[in-house]
């Protein structure tokens, strides 16, 4: 790594550092844990939460999917936002925001009360998350660029393993409560980190205009793109394949695999150590071999361990820990080989407006997240065969969408506006 991080004058027109590179990344990768930080803590609470609430298993659900809901909608507002004011405003602000609403759940004397300020959390928490995205892409370019969010990835993608444990630990020592909390503190250690050391990444000069019509044209300018369209409904899916054994982590667990609050490690670890291995490995990879065929690359390894757990979970003998758990590492692993690809693709295709594709990506990411969480979650949790099925019907239909990207896109593209950068399209 070299010590500072120049912006090169292909992704943004300036060649102004962003100072020591580890910490940039370390900021951003920062940003990116409070979403899976602000679900996964919850999880081990849930049994206490619904006792002290009178709610049932379905009603305790929604404490996630309420969350992703308002994520998704305000999800599409933060990166055009971004775009008009600088990405550094937007952060900040969405950063105060989420402190505020995590002192009120913490506070929260109902469950309905609680949901209220879960939404708000979900309005604010999207801000940093969507926002680190298109900075990577200011900043980086070319294979750089995948190289960078790949390492961001891995950092973050230590969260949701952590994440639970936390949350156990923390609902021993002060309750349900002292977890959000914990999510005050953190959003605190954020807001000085942006504050004090994280630079504008998107000039004045290169801001769209601020208006609500400018915005909403934004979105509507990805959205009507068939190519920017299909990347976003093909990452939606390869990151549901995922969140499926996610949110139903309690229903897992506790239900399926008859273990305490204590032990939802036994899920997130497999499932993020997969994940964070597959994010170095694409790192590794990036400028090796192109993005199209390690995107296609990571699909099959996909497609073939959510098989293995789906036969598995069809055998009584191999339903108990470790079979039961044994072919997710596998499963994320291929995800995030492709994870990267997907995103950089749609921030290419809107060199002006990647605040606006990193929202319509997310969006769609996040709305899926919803569904998956309130709807699909509960209804396939009540086994692990169910929970197979539907994680391959996810990332099988994620890897049709991509073979179709293959065939109608121009490209795949690794650099922002360089031609050069622009590679043809290629698949195993």
């Amino acid at each position: 790594m070299t010590p500072t991080a120049p912006r090169p004058s292909g992704a943004s027109g300036l060649q102004a550092e962003v100072g020591p590179q580890w910490l940039f990344l370390v900021i951003l990768a920062g940003l990116g844990m409070v979403g899976p930080f602000s679900i996964d803590t919850m999880f081990p609470a849930f049994a206490r939460m619904g006792t002290e609430f009178g709610a049932s298993e379905l009603a305790m659900q929604q404490v996630v999917s309420v969350y992703m809901l308002f994520f998704a909608v305000m999800s599409l507002v933060h990166g055009p936002l971004s775009d008009a004011l600088g990405r550094k405003p937007v952060v900040v602000a969405g950063t105060l925001a989420y402190i505020a609403a995590s002192v009120g759940c913490a506070l929260a004397p109902s469950l309905p009360v609680l949901l209220v300020f879960r939404a708000l959390q979900g309005l604010s928490a999207g801000a940093g998350v969507i926002v680190s995205r298109a900075m990577v892409r200011d900043v980086y370019a070319d294979h750089e660029a995948q190289r960078v969010m790949s390492h961001i990835a891995m950092i973050f993608g230590l969260a949701p393993a952590l994440a639970p444990i936390a949350g156990g630990l923390l609902l021993g020592w002060s309750g349900w409560r002292g977890i959000f909390w914990a999510l005050v503190g953190l959003g605190i250690v954020l807001l000085v980190l942006v504050w004090a050391f994280m630079p504008e990444t998107h000039p004045a000069e290169r801001r769209s205009r601020l208006d609500v019509r400018a915005l909403g044209a934004g979105i509507g300018a990805v959205w009507r793109n068939p190519h920017g369209r299909r990347l976003a409904f093909t990452a939606m899916l390869n990151n549901g394949a995922m969140f499926l054994f996610v949110a139903s982590a309690p229903l897992f667990v506790v239900n399926l695999l008859g273990l305490g609050e204590n032990d939802f490690w036994v899920l997130f670890v497999p499932l993020i150590s997969g994940l964070v291995i597959g994010s170095w490995v694409s790192g590794r990879l990036a400028g090796r071999m192109s993005g199209s065929r390690l995107a296609s690359l990571g699909y099959r390894i996909s497609l073939v361990a959510v098989g293995a757990k789906l036969v598995l979970s069809l055998v009584p003998a191999t339903r108990a820990l470790p079979w039961a758990v044994l072919p997710l590492p596998v499963l994320t692993f291929g995800i995030a080989l492709a994870f990267p690809v997907l995103t950089l693709a749609m921030l290419d295709l809107f060199p002006d407006n990647r605040g606006a594709a990193s929202s319509v990506q997310n969006f769609l990411a996040l709305l899926g997240n919803t569904v998956i969480s309130g709807a699909i979650a509960p209804a396939l949790g009540f086994s692990q065969w169910a929970l197979a099925a539907g994680s391959l019907v996810l990332i099988g239909s994620g890897w049709l969408l991509w073979r179709r990207h293959l065939a109608v896109a121009p490209a795949v593209p690794r650099g922002p506006e360089d031609a050069a950068a622009y590679e043809p399209i290629e698949d195993l």
